[in-house]
């Protein structure tokens, strides 16, 4: 498929003008008690301490819902987010969201210096040649993405994670949400010196 850039950006910075206010509506108290469990691996406060396991915290509540969801479903695979979300409501799902959400994410450094011009060159200019779109027409300028989407907060994600997720959309190990394919497009256009460039960068974006 071929990805038209600049209607990729207008749409992007149309949806941005819909307000994240209230997207989910949740119990962030109960979230708390809830994410007792998911602290074992993100932290209680969503800040994970292993850069195998994502942060969640300041991600877009409409987002980790979907996820959530898609975990529960099998749509998304993954041996232990499979089997927790399976024991989770859908207002067990929201109440988790809203309390990640509020939560203040930690400011991580690049992973690789050595690299992080080329990941910088990915993520706001793309690659024209290979007609990868800049990350930055999605996820913004800070990696904060779009709640209303959603596109999720990417900023300060650990280089790890992140690489491990664009080889999966590259492999289709993992799919986009919603009828396109967008990731698994830009994804499996990428070199592996691409995607370890590109999601360096994203470690020490805030």
């Amino acid at each position: 498929m071929k990805i038209n850039l600049a209607a990729l950006a207008a749409f992007s910075l149309a949806a941005s003008a819909v307000s994240a206010e209230s997207l989910v509506t949740g119990d962030a108290e109960a979230g708390r008690a809830k994410a007792v469990v998911c602290g074992a691996c993100h932290g209680v406060d969503g800040n994970s301490v292993n850069p195998e396991w994502p942060n969640l915290a300041g991600q877009h509540a409409k987002y980790t819902v979907e996820q959530l969801m898609a975990f529960k479903s099998g749509d998304r695979q993954n041996a232990l987010m499979s089997g927790q979300a399976m024991a989770l409501s859908d207002e067990d799902m929201k109440n988790l969201a809203v309390y990640f959400e509020g939560q203040a994410p930690a400011a991580r450094s690049v992973s690789d210096p050595s690299v992080v011009t080329k990941g910088e060159q990915i993520y706001r200019g793309g690659i024209g040649e290979k007609n990868v779109a800049a990350c930055i027409a999605c996820h913004g300028p800070t990696g904060k993405g779009n709640a209303a989407v959603p596109y999720p907060d990417i900023a300060g994600q650990y280089a790890v994670y992140s690489a491990k997720q664009l080889r999966d959309y590259a492999s289709g190990a993992r799919k986009s949400g919603g009828p396109t394919r967008i990731m698994q497009d830009i994804a499996s256009r990428l070199t592996e010196d691409e995607i370890v460039a590109v999601s360096s960068y994203l470690q020490g974006l805030h």
